[in-house]
């Protein structure tokens, strides 16, 4: 009898595409889902004969409540090698073994500066507008050359978003609580004194940290009160680093020129969630590791995994 494979949120239905599944088909069943389970009881239902499951990052939580509804769960797999949303203390009690995956940095690298330029230059509202016989150039572009670029982070990826800004000619600033001038000195950007600071001067705002008791609600509405009625605020991180509410109102006030965001509250968005009316927003559901490679990765790598298992071995094991 095979073993279940579930693949949790396989909205494109590439899971089995990008990554040959071919070398467990003898012994496992491999089944994805393509709509997100919202609940505990939906997802403990779906997942009730399932041996092994594919999550993708950290979408969907797996805390002990949930883990202890679904006593044929022996193997959970995780994209990425970080995932706060998995009670590991509970999937060892249940006996439960967690494996990671590569991630690459590259596309929400990629997705930022998507972002950034689309609400400099006004993309979309010029792309709808043109497409509906709609007002000819009825937007002026912000400039980059010469700005400043403020980056909450400056690790893996927000030291590429910072190379890539030098490139445009753009200054660039960078703050963390941990962040070295010697670190900045490497990147070659500057430290700003402090995260007000930073806020203050800078005319864009990327987000580049992890989610923990340090950054969450970093930025509330006093923090967002300091940025320039012109600037303009980038989050493909975490939602949680953001007060939402503050921020749905500051853009529905004009307090700030407008928002690139990528991450939510909640996920996928509700239809009725205010970010979906709120004005001067440019928004992507949750793109920033969406790509063929990384997709290829994670899916590749979870079969590894799988079959890493069954040999009694396994590998890229978490936390």
């Amino acid at each position: 009898m095979r073993l279940r494979c579930a693949v949790l949120d396989d909205f494109q239905q590439v899971a089995t595409e990008v990554a040959d599944w071919s070398p467990l088909a003898d012994r496992v069943e491999v089944v994805s889902y393509d709509t997100h389970f919202a609940d505990e009881d939906t997802l403990a239902a779906a997942l009730a004969d399932a041996d092994i499951v594919v999550t993708l990052r950290e979408r969907v939580p797996f805390p002990a409540s949930l883990i202890a509804r679904l006593p044929r769960l022996k193997l959970l797999v995780a994209s990425g090698m970080r995932n706060s949303v998995i009670d590991y203390e509970a999937a060892e009690a249940h006996g439960v073994t967690v494996c990671g995956t590569a991630s690459s940095s590259t596309p929400p690298v990629e997705l930022t500066w998507a972002l950034l330029l689309g609400l400099a230059r006004g993309i979309v509202d010029e792309s709808n507008a043109l497409r509906t016989n709609g007002p000819w150039q009825h937007t002026v572009g912000a400039d980059l050359h010469d700005r400043t670029l403020g980056l909450l982070g400056l690790g893996k990826i927000g030291s590429r978003v910072a190379r890539i800004g030098l490139a445009f000619g753009m200054r660039v600033s960078a703050w963390s609580q941990h962040l070295t001038k010697e670190r900045a000195d490497e990147v070659g950007v500057q430290l700003a004194a402090s995260k007000e600071e930073l806020l203050a001067d800078s005319d864009f705002v990327s987000i580049h940290l992890a989610l923990g008791d340090r950054t969450r609600g970093l930025l509330g509405p006093a923090e967002l009160a300091l940025l320039k009625p012109t600037s303009y605020l980038i989050n493909t991180s975490r939602a949680a680093i953001v007060d939402q509410d503050a921020l749905v109102d500051a853009l529905h006030e004009g307090r700030i020129a407008g928002a690139g965001v990528d991450v939510f509250d909640t996920e996928p968005l509700p239809d009725d969630h205010p970010m979906r009316t709120a004005p001067r927003l440019l928004a992507t559901p949750h793109l920033g590791y969406v790509s063929r490679a990384n997709y290829a990765t994670y899916y590749g790598h979870a079969v590894e995994n799988i079959q890493a298992y069954l040999a009694g071995s396994p590998v890229r094991r978490l936390p």
